[in-house]
């Protein structure tokens, strides 16, 4: 890429940025359209990397945008509603033509450790009912810690637990063509780390649920006719 294309990049990404986190008056539809018109996956690892939120930049780089970007998020918006319903208990965000779907350890694991509780399994169980009913959809699972210990160890523990939680969604029947893990360890914090209620948090399993093929090319048909 020679310099000429690098400023226009750089400036397309910064506009694409400005206007996600400028136009608040615009639900999450609208900002999915706008941002994937412009951003694809290399804008959304940027713009990831920018804002600090690993889960923003996987979304956006996913996006398609356009018509067909809107009618994902029209499905996506009906899919968070249903989570969020089944799941009171997570954290549920819609982000562009994806959602964010956030549990943190309490709700998942005990403390250091990466064997899901009967408590998580039956969180999980609830989730999977609504996964099972949009099948065309991608689900990103990362693994996140906060700051006490080693890096490599905390590392391992977030790999650990995002795989636990893979295995489980694939046992009770989630395709695992949709299914793919992430370790972050301690280094995408979301919370402060400086207090115990900011590092309980930190200790968390991110869901990222975007697009698949078959839905992008399903919108896309839709949006051309």
């Amino acid at each position: 890429m020679n310099l000429s294309a690098k400023t226009c990049f750089t400036i397309t990404i910064f506009s694409v940025f400005t206007l996600f986190i400028s136009c608040k008056s615009w639900n999450k539809t609208q900002k999915g359209a706008a941002i994937g018109t412009a951003a694809g996956a290399g804008a959304g690892a940027v713009i990831g990397r920018a804002s600090g939120n690993t889960a923003l930049g996987a979304i956006i780089g996913a996006a398609v945008g356009g018509t067909a970007g809107v009618l994902i998020g029209r499905q996506m918006d009906k899919q968070a509603r249903e989570i969020e319903a089944n799941l009171p208990s997570a954290k549920v965000e819609r982000i562009g033509e994806g959602i964010l779907v956030e549990l943190n350890d309490k709700i998942l694991f005990d403390f250091d450790k990466s064997d899901l509780t009967s408590t998580a399994k039956a969180n999980l169980n609830k989730f999977i009912e609504v996964l099972k009913e949009y099948p065309d959809t991608d689900i990103e699972i990362q693994g996140h810690t906060d700051d006490v210990g080693t890096e490599s160890y905390n590392k391992s523990l977030s790999r650990r637990r995002a795989n636990a939680v893979e295995s489980y969604l694939g046992i009770k029947g989630v395709s695992t063509g949709r299914l793919s893990t992430k370790g972050f360890g301690e280094n995408a914090p979301v919370y402060d780390n400086s207090s115990a209620d900011g590092q309980s948090k930190n200790r968390r399993v991110d869901f990222l649920i975007t697009a698949n093929k078959k839905m992008k090319s399903d919108a896309k048909k839709n949006a051309a006719n």
